[in-house]
C-alpha cells in the first residue's frame, strides 16, 4: 500500500515530532500511558510513532494489539507497516469490541454453547451481519405486526422498527444491563402520552422473542456475541490466559468513542499487558448514539502509570481556533453557565468564516453558491482533496444536485454515506432489476418504469425516453415466457427511434439473461457476478470503466454471500428462495454495513461530500470545509427514534429519572458543541457557511447554529469596538 494513503488520513511520518510527541516517545517501552488532547494535536501521529518504536525494539508484531471503536480508525496504524523504514515482519492485530467477541466465541465455542443456552451447542455458531440480523428480526416481527397489531399506533417504516429493536439489544450489551430491562428503562423515563408505554412493551416483547429465536437456532447477532463473551468467556481462566499470552502490547485510539463495556474490559485487562497507550480525544464523544461514553473512557486514567496532555491544535490556523472559542462562549451564554474565556477577535472570525453576501431564498440557490465557491477555490490553487462539503445528513436531493453541478464544472468529487440503503444505489437497482427479469419464475417482475431506468444504467448510449419506448414494446409482464422480447420483434418505426446500435446491445443483454439459467439456476450472488463480468463491465455497457459502480456491485455481491451463508437452510428450502428473500429485504430498505474499502479506494484528490459525523470519525483534516443548510435543526437535534433512546439507555442515566424538555435542550447544546468544535479542529483555514431562507422542503431556516454564529459575531464586534 503506498505511503500516500498514509498521508491521506492526515498522518505524515516524515514530519518532525513536536515537543509533546517527543515526550511520549521518550517514555519507557514498558510504560502504560494515558494520552489526552484535542483533535488535531498529533495524538494519533504520536501513537503511530509509538507503534514504530515497538516494532523497532524487536517486539513481534503479532503480540501488538490495536484496539479501536471501528475498523477504519485502525487504518493509519496498519498503513505504517507498509513503510520501508518500519520493516515489520508480520501483521499487527487490530480489533474492535465486536471483532474480539466474535473471535473468542468462535474459538471457544465448545466451552460456551451449553452454558449460554443455545439449542444445538454441538453445531457451529452462525454469526449474523447487520443485514441478516434485520432479516431474522423481520421474519419474527412482521407476523406480530400484521396478526397481533403490535406497533399499530406508529406510522414509521417497518425497517426502522426492526433496526431500533436491534439497536436496543446492542445498547443493553455495550452499556452492560440485562436486555430484559429495555422496556422498563424506556418506560421509566417517559413523560408523554400513555400510548407510548404500550409501544415500549411491544419493543420488549419483540426483543425477548428475537433473543429466544437466536438461542434456539445458534444465531448470534452483535448483542448476543458481546453478551456471550462477557458472561462466559471473559470470566474464563482459559480465555483470559489465551488473550494475555497472545497480546502483550496494547494501543487504544479514540477510546472516548467506545462503549462502557469496552472500558470495563480494558480496565481489567491492562495489568496483563507489558505496555499500553490509551489515546483520548477531548471534546469528542460523537458516537454517543451508538453507546459511546466519555466519562467511562476517562476512568481508564486510573489504570495507567502516566498521563500526558497534548495542549495545542496543530491543524487549525488562528482564525479557525478563534471561531471554536466563540462557539464555546456562545453556547455557554445560551445555557446560562459562567464562562471566563476571552471573546474571539472579530477580524479573525470574519477572515475564517465565509458566507453569502445575501442568503439565497431557496435551497438550489445555496447549492449553486457552494459549487461556485468550490470552483473559485480550485482556480486559486486549492487542491480538490483539501475541500469537504458537510451536512448533518446527505439526502439524495442534495447529493444529486451538488454532484451534477460539480460534474458540470469539471470538478472531481466523491461522496461517502455509510448508512445509505443498498436499494438507493443506481448500480444496485440495475443489478437486482435485471436479476428479477432473469429469475422471472420468482414472480417478482419489476414495473416498466423501473426496468427502463435499469436499462439506461446498463446500456451505454440509451436515454430514458428511448428506454421507456423500448420497454413499452419489448417488455411483457404477463405469461410464463421470458418477459423480454427480441429487438426485431418490435415495430420498425420504434427500432429506428431506439437505434440499431442500442438494439444490438439490448439483444446481447436480453439473450444472456434468458440463457443464463437454462441448465441450472444459479445462486443470486453467482448470477450477479457473471452478469457484471460477462456483460455490464464490457464496452458498450453502462458499468464499463466505472469504478464506483464496480465497487457498489462488489459490496452487493458480498452482502448477498453473507446473507446466503447466514440463512442457509434454516428458514428457506433452496438457494433460489434465498435470492428472492434477499431482494425482498433490500426492497424494505435494509442498510448495508460500513465497508472498509469504501474509505480506502476513494480518490485522494476529489472534493468529498459527507455527513458531518461520518467525516468526524474519519479523522481527516482539510484546508476548507463547507457547512450546508446551517439553519437546519438536524445539526443538533437527535433523530426521531420512537422505539429507543440513546441517553436513557446509557450508563450515565439514572434509572427512573424522567427525560423532559430541559434534558432534550441540554443534549442539543452538547451535540452541537461537540460537532461544531470537532469539525473546526479538523479544518486548517476556512469554513464556508451555506444557507438559504427556505430549506429543501420549503420550511423557514432558523436553527440554533445560525443563531450561534450571529451571537459570535455580535460579541466579537462589541469586544473589538
Amino acid at each position: 500500500m503506498p505511503s500516500s494513503k498514509f498521508i491521506l488520513f492526515g498522518y505524515n511520518s516524515t514530519m518532525p515530532l513536536t515537543a509533546d510527541q517527543e515526550k511520549l516517545i521518550k517514555q519507557d517501552i514498558k510504560s502504560k500511558v494515558f494520552l489526552q488532547g484535542p483533535a488535531g494535536s498529533g495524538k494519533t501521529t504520536a501513537g503511530i510513532h509509538w507503534l514504530t518504536k515497538l516494532i523497532k525494539a524487536g517486539i513481534p508484531p503479532h503480540q501488538i494489539l490495536i484496539f479501536t471503536p471501528q475498523r477504519t480508525l485502525s487504518l493509519p496504524y496498519q498503513n505504517t507497516l507498509y513503510q520501508e523504514e518500519v520493516q515489520a515482519h508480520g501483521p499487527v492485530n487490530s480489533l474492535t469490541l465486536g471483532g474480539l467477541a466474535r473471535r473468542m466465541v468462535d474459538l471457544f465455542w465448545p466451552l460456551v454453547g451449553i452454558d449460554a443456552g443455545f439449542g444445538t451447542p454441538n453445531k457451529a455458531p452462525n454469526f449474523l451481519t447487520l443485514e441478516t440480523a434485520q432479516y431474522y428480526m423481520a421474519h419474527l416481527v412482521r407476523p406480530l405486526i400484521e396478526e397481533k397489531g403490535l406497533f399499530d399506533s406508529l406510522t414509521i417504516n417497518r425497517n426502522r422498527i426492526y433496526a431500533q429493536i436491534l439497536d436496543n439489544l446492542n445498547k443493553a450489551a455495550v452499556v452492560g444491563f440485562p436486555y430484559e430491562e429495555i422496556g422498563g428503562r424506556l418506560k421509566s423515563a417517559w413523560v408523554g402520552d400513555i400510548e407510548q408505554l404500550h409501544i415500549y412493551d411491544d419493543v420488549q416483547f419483540c426483543a425477548d422473542q428475537f433473543r429466544s429465536f437466536c438461542l434456539e437456532n445458534n444465531l448470534l447477532d452483535f448483542s448476543l456475541q458481546v453478551e456471550v463473551f462477557l458472561k462466559h468467556l471473559w470470566t474464563s481462566p482459559m480465555c483470559r490466559s489465551y488473550l494475555s499470552q497472545f497480546y502483550r502490547h496494547l494501543i487504544v485510539d479514540n477510546i472516548e468513542e467506545d462503549t462502557p463495556v469496552t472500558h470495563d474490559i480494558l480496565k481489567e485487562w491492562l495489568p496483563d499487558f507489558e505496555s499500553a497507550l490509551i489515546i483520548f480525544d477531548q471534546e469528542a464523544g460523537y458516537r454517543s448514539f451508538l453507546g459511546a461514553d466519555v466519562e467511562s473512557a476517562q476512568s481508564l486514567k486510573d489504570s495507567c502509570d502516566k498521563i500526558i496532555n497534548f495542549e495545542k491544535n496543530l491543524v487549525s490556523e488562528d482564525g479557525i481556533r478563534q471561531v471554536s472559542l466563540g462557539i464555546n462562549n456562545a453556547i455557554a451564554r445560551l445555557k446560562g453557565t459562567p464562562q471566563s474565556n476571552p471573546e474571539p477577535s472579530f477580524e479573525a472570525v470574519r477572515a475564517a468564516i465565509v458566507s453569502p453576501a445575501e442568503n439565497p431564498k431557496y435551497f438550489p440557490g445555496m447549492v449553486a453558491w457552494v459549487a461556485d465557491q468550490i470552483a473559485n477555490l480550485i482556480n486559486d490553487g486549492v487542491s480538490p482533496g483539501e475541500i469537504v462539503v458537510l451536512a448533518p445528513f446527505m439526502p439524495d436531493v442534495l447529493r444529486f444536485t451538488l454532484t451534477n453541478r460539480l460534474d458540470e464544472l469539471g470538478i472531481p468529487n466523491q461522496s461517502h454515506r455509510p448508512s445509505r440503503s443498498l436499494r438507493d444505489e443506481p448500480a444496485t437497482q440495475t443489478m437486482l432489476t435485471l436479476g428479477r427479469i432473469a429469475f422471472h419464475s420468482w414472480e417478482m417482475l419489476p414495473e416498466r418504469i423501473n426496468l427502463a431506468y435499469a436499462l439506461v444504467q446498463a446500456i451505454d448510449g440509451l436515454d430514458l425516453v428511448r428506454a421507456q419506448l423500448l420497454t413499452a414494446y419489448a417488455y411483457k409482464k404477463s405469461g410464463s415466457d421470458f418477459p423480454l422480447h427480441p429487438f426485431e420483434a418490435i415495430p420498425p418505426h420504434v427500432r429506428d427511434r431506439v437505434t440499431f446500435r442500442v438494439g444490438e446491445r439490448y439483444d446481447r443483454l436480453r439473450n444472456w439473461l434468458e440463457n443464463i439459467n437454462t441448465q441450472a439456476e444459479l445462486p443470486l450472488d453467482f448470477f450477479l457476478n457473471k452478469l457484471f463480468g460477462e456483460v455490464l463491465s464490457q464496452p458498450g455497457y453502462g458499468f464499463h470503466d466505472k469504478l464506483d459502480s464496480g465497487n457498489t456491485v462488489a459490496i452487493l455481491i458480498e452482502s448477498i454471500q453473507k446473507f446466503r451463508w447466514a440463512i442457509g437452510e434454516q428458514l428457506v428450502s433452496d438457494e433460489i428462495s434465498i435470492g428472492k428473500e434477499y431482494i425482498q429485504m433490500v426492497n424494505e430498505g435494509v442498510i448495508a454495513a460500513q465497508y472498509v474499502q469504501s474509505w480506502e479506494t476513494g480518490d485522494e484528490d476529489a472534493v468529498l461530500l459527507s455527513p458531518a459525523y461520518t467525516f468526524l470519525i474519519s479523522n481527516r483534516p482539510v484546508d476548507v470545509q463547507f457547512w450546508l443548510d446551517i439553519g437546519s435543526p438536524s445539526w443538533y437535534q437527535r433523530l426521531d427514534q420512537p422505539l429507543t433512546h440513546p441517553y436513557v439507555l446509557s450508563r450515565a442515566w439514572e434509572h427512573g429519572e424522567l427525560w423532559d424538555a430541559e434534558d432534550e435542550l441540554a443534549a442539543s447544546y452538547q451535540s452541537l458543541q461537540r460537532l461544531s468544535v470537532g469539525l473546526l479542529n479538523r479544518c486548517r483555514k476556512k469554513v464556508y457557511l451555506g444557507m438559504s431562507d427556505l430549506d429543501v422542503r420549503g420550511y423557514e431556516n432558523r436553527g440554533l447554529l445560525i443563531r450561534i454564529i450571529q451571537n459570535i459575531l455580535q460579541h466579537a464586534r462589541r469586544e473589538t469596538s
